[in-house]
């Protein structure tokens, strides 16, 4: 599976920015996907996290009133909507999946548990 991101960009604080997670390759309802960001000088850390099957979804308490984790099932495409953006929102934010049959009771935002990632888009929030 390749997954390519794309939507990042600079936007003043308060705005609003959806990203895209264009998945190749076979995503079935045994995978998760989810988004994880990076600060310079910071260790990854998980975003919003989806189940592809059941579509459920966890979100980090930091965005949970802010982020939405959407699938797109027919194109393959993952989406983050962003709203309120705040500075530190600043990240270089990457795609990951799991495809192999792991599925577990709640997404996982863990970035050990994740096998394919993307190359990752930058946002910043001034």
């Amino acid at each position: 599976v390749q997954l390519v991101e794309s939507g990042g960009g600079s936007v003043q604080a308060g705005g609003s920015l959806r990203l895209s997670c264009a998945a190749s390759g076979y995503i079935d309802s045994r995978s998760c996907m989810g988004w994880f960001r990076q600060a310079p000088g910071k260790e990854r850390e998980g975003v919003a996290a989806i189940n592809v099957g059941p579509g459920t979804t966890r979100i980090v308490d930091a965005v949970k009133d802010r982020f939405i984790i959407l699938l797109d099932k027919p194109k393959n495409t993952l989406y983050l909507q962003m709203n309120s953006l705040k500075p530190e929102d600043t990240s270089l934010y990457y795609c990951a999946a799991r495809t192999d049959g792991w599925s577990p009771t709640l997404p996982s935002l863990d970035t050990n548990d994740y096998v394919n990632w993307g190359q990752g888009t930058q946002v910043t929030v001034s």
